[in-house]
């Protein structure tokens, strides 16, 4: 496999590595905010297309479901043909995608365009880290790779902010319509910033039945667990399916141990502190997206807020998140970055905890201190989380470990929109016979509803406690 720098790019002569960033996060964030920005305008949505919860989600799930599955075919396309050249066109495919997105009509080409959009944003995703990898070789690499991991969990944050300020405002379209000027500012800065693709001289087969397996396992695992509520989870069609996506994602782990040219390379895991910040990462954004589809419903749905409250409460967590996470990346590289992530997924359980104690009534500004403090735990272990992953894997395999790092979180954002949703609505049933119906379609049932809020944040709980005991034993002896 042709490495990191080899062959691959070529530095434009007086351009500043810095404005390269500056570029590459432009389209980090723009991908990753719209991962989560729709959050805030699923109520909108379901009010006006009159669709249940667990049918909307798919406005969010369609496309982390998407960005997860392509994730790693886009990453060895870019090593094939230039990570310039796929970067740009992921940028092209983003603004066609989120203008579809604008124009759409019905909830079927919503979703649609949703797709189209996460394409691009993969091609984005999978090209971001090694090209800043590249573009820092000679020095500060660490400091950029920290920036990068800063934006991207920024991005993720910040969007039911943004997106709840953008609906309450213009209404729920807008929040595709601002992807379409930055877009472009960001392609046409790209033909002029970004190093230039050198031809590739390595031939490497394209590992067809690697994508394959992949992509159908992928696909078809997430969208049972999506239906599984729905289905019933120990219905035949369920288990087997299940059943089936597990066999599937296992002949892919076979094909790509024996293959020469694999599309994955899992022999990064056996780095522990590689492998169990990877864990520990997916089970924090596995919780983190509790957060971010449950609350901005028990805001509308239960406290009465508008989508403009929701979307100003919701910025306590990304804000408190901006000032905590340079601090708490300068401090890791005093004391180590065990500590401090640690300690910010147990801020984020007890985060969990006081969210239970939330009642029907209470204002923004005490729904904003309880956000804050993911904010705080967020900060204290993302950066840190990072600069640890980064830091355990040699200086050739950058890119690739990136890939996988940024295909950790997708999987993590989907299944915890999957199970958040999953455990409310099948909670919700229960107690109302009515699957993931709200008070738009009739039902006002606020103690239903918090009920079925508590259940999820009482299991976000517990996802936060095991993933802090994994990520405290990320220096423990041995590899795998």
């Amino acid at each position: 496999m042709q490495k990191l720098g080899e062959g691959v790019l070529a530095h434009k002569k007086g351009i500043s590595p810095w404005l390269i960033l500056a570029n590459v996060s432009v389209g980090t964030f723009m991908s990753t905010l719209d991962g989560s920005i729709a959050n805030v305008a699923l109520p909108t949505i379901a009010t006006e297309m009159r669709m249940p919860l667990h049918v909307v989600q798919w406005v969010l799930t369609a496309y982390l479901l998407t960005i997860s599955a392509t994730l790693p075919i886009v990453g060895k396309l870019s090593d094939l043909y230039g990570r310039t050249r796929v970067y740009q066109i992921g940028f092209l495919i983003f603004i066609i995608g989120s203008a579809g997105c604008g124009l759409s009509q019905s909830l079927g080409l919503l979703i649609f365009s949703r797709i189209l959009q996460a394409i691009g944003a993969s091609c984005l995703m999978s090209n971001s880290q090694a090209i800043i990898a590249y573009t820092f070789a000679r020095g500060g690499r660490g400091q950029a790779m920290g920036i990068i991991g800063t934006i991207v969990s920024l991005g993720s944050l910040t969007g039911p902010g943004i997106g709840g300020i953008l609906v309450g405002n213009l209404g729920w379209p807008s929040i595709f319509w601002i992807n379409i000027p930055i877009g472009i500012l960001g392609f046409i800065a790209g033909i002029f910033i970004l190093p230039k693709d050198k031809k590739n001289t390595v031939k490497e087969p394209f590992d067809y039945l690697g994508s394959s397996l992949f992509i159908t396992g992928m696909i078809s695992l997430l969208y049972m667990l999506s239906n599984a509520q729905e289905w019933g989870w120990s219905s035949p069609l369920v288990l087997s399916g299940i059943g089936g996506s597990l066999f599937l994602l296992t002949l892919f782990y076979v094909q790509e141990k024996r293959s020469a040219y694999p599309m994955l390379d899992f022999s990064l895991y056996r780095i522990r502190a590689f492998a169990f910040g990877n864990m520990a990462a997916f089970l924090s954004f596995i919780s983190l997206f509790f957060v971010g589809v449950m609350m901005p419903f028990y805001m509308q749905n239960v406290l009465g807020f508008s989508p403009e409250v929701t979307g100003y409460t919701m910025m306590a967590q990304p804000l408190t998140m901006a000032i905590i996470a340079p601090l708490s990346g300068w401090l890791s590289d005093k004391i180590g970055p065990s500590f401090l992530t640690t300690v910010g997924l147990l801020m984020n359980a007890l985060g969990f905890f006081l969210l239970n104690t939330l009642t029907t009534h209470e204002s923004p500004w005490m729904v904003a201190l309880h956000l804050a403090l993911f904010g705080l735990g967020s900060g204290m272990f993302q950066s840190p989380n990072n600069a640890s992953i980064m830091g355990a894997v040699p200086k050739s395999r950058l890119g690739t470990a990136g890939g996988l790092n940024a295909l950790v979180r997708n999987v993590g954002m989907v299944t915890g929109i999957t199970l958040s949703v999953s455990l409310f609505s099948t909670r919700f049933q229960q107690l109302t016979g009515h699957l993931g119906t709200f008070p738009a379609h009739g039902h006002t049932n606020p103690e239903a509803l918090m009920d079925s809020l508590h259940l999820v944040f009482w299991v976000a709980l517990g996802i936060c406690l095991t993933g802090a005991f994994i990520s405290s034993r990320r220096f423990g002896k041995g590899t795998f």
